[in-house]
């Protein structure tokens, strides 16, 4: 009952009363963005949602677009801003992704949304973490996120879903918000901070 109808009204009700709330903190943040990046504040790219959908993962921008001499974007620690890095530091980059759960993209609790570029490297094992909407947060995020290995990651994505409950998710949302005070183990970008995923670490199949 939860998994395929009560998480989702859930989800719906708590990210539209949340966006509402702190919607004149959305604006300031954009204002902000506006100045530190020229330009754009939001990043946005393709991410693999449940059953193998793919959608538009919507971000605070946190760099710049900085190009070498032959028009190449400079790393990305000489592209992010003072601002992008105090905003990763506590997770508000990715504030604009309850707009991704209240149009059914994302949940608020779920395996994070990984790269479409994956998406044909995983096992059958693996796939299981597309059984559920990717989450803002979730049971790896919450477990060392970007210290774990790939192996682990999947690992705890797979229990998360085998084991989904109401309390689970309540558990999973109030270690986030532990962790995001203390600035712990959930704060910087996947795709920046862990090595790419090559497919290489088959633990089941």
């Amino acid at each position: 009952m939860y998994r395929n109808h009560f998480k989702r009204v859930l989800d719906f009700a708590l990210s539209l009363s949340g966006f509402i709330i702190l919607l004149p903190f959305f604006f300031f943040i954009i204002s902000l963005l506006f100045i530190f990046n020229n330009g754009f504040p939001f990043y946005i790219q393709k991410r693999v949602g449940k059953d193998g959908k793919i959608f538009n993962l919507i971000k605070f921008k946190t760099m710049t677009d900085k190009r070498d001499s032959n028009g190449n974007l400079l790393p990305d620690v000489k592209r992010i801003t003072a601002l992008g890095r105090f905003m990763r530091q506590y997770s508000l980059d990715e504030f604009p992704q309850i707009i991704n759960v209240i149009k059914g993209d994302m949940s608020l609790i779920g395996p994070r949304p990984l790269l479409v570029k994956y998406l044909p490297l995983y096992n059958t094992y693996q796939l299981k973490r597309h059984d559920v909407r990717p989450g803002m947060t979730g049971w790896a995020a919450v477990n060392g996120r970007n210290e774990l290995t790939w192996e682990e990651k999947f690992k705890l994505d797979v229990w998360y879903v085998d084991h989904l409950s109401f309390l689970l998710d309540i558990k999973i949302m109030c270690i986030t918000f532990l962790k995001v005070i203390q600035s712990h183990g959930i704060n910087s970008s996947d795709d920046v901070v862990m090595q790419p995923f090559t497919g290489n670490n088959r633990q089941k199949s």
